[in-house]
């Protein structure tokens, strides 16, 4: 069966209408390093081109409304997130993805609901999403970024870690609280480096 092939412009022109311009000018970043990084390790260009566009489709909802639609369409909300409700994008973003844009594809719509969390045990195209995001071009806050901008292009395993890592020491520096996929991803992909290591 062929994939399913969506129209990237059209769906780009849409949410033009919906997200400011910065964040606008950050999803075109994620879209087109999520396509360079599918390029590089094989994975699908077209998919990961559609998850990196669509990735912040719910930046411009409220936090109250996304609370609103969570409850509403019975999408899980964990204590994080309550206390969090930013945090809440990604999964509302799949929603709107789904629902607002006609993607039916689960892996676009999985690496649209764990960009920011991740979670352990990422397939390629959750991979892809979530580091693009975090190295697109206009990212600028991490020291580490060009350690993690090299490793991205080399092993997505080691770039997880990585950044997860970073994630980590700096929600800890803000005594910020942690999501529980945060901590399971961090837990998976330090296994990994450290398993590779021995």
């Amino acid at each position: 069966m062929a994939a399913t092939y969506y129209d990237l412009e059209e769906m780009s022109k849409r949410l033009r209408k919906y997200i400011d311009a910065n964040r606008f000018y950050h999803t075109q970043g994620v879209r087109f390093t999520s396509a360079a990084l599918a390029m590089a390790h094989g994975a699908d260009i077209h998919k990961a081109e559609t998850a990196g566009l669509l990735h912040d489709c719910a930046k411009g909802i409220s936090d109250s409304k996304k609370i609103k639609i969570c409850d509403k369409n019975e999408i899980e909300i964990s204590k994080v997130e309550r206390n969090n409700p930013f945090l809440l994008h990604a999964k509302v973003g799949a929603y709107i993805a789904k629902e607002k844009y006609g993607i039916d594809d689960e892996e676009i719509l999985d690496a649209i609901r764990f960009h920011t969390t991740g979670k352990a045990g990422m397939h390629m195209l959750e991979q892809i999403v979530f580091i693009a995001d975090y190295i697109e071009p206009r990212r600028n806050k991490s020291k580490h970024l060009p350690e993690i901008r090299l490793a991205a292009f080399r092993d997505l395993d080691e770039c997880c870690y990585l950044i997860l890592k970073d994630m980590l020491l700096y929600l800890k520096s803000k005594s910020g609280e942690i999501d529980s996929n945060t901590q399971d991803a961090y837990h998976f992909y330090e296994e990994v480096h450290e398993d590779r290591r021995d």
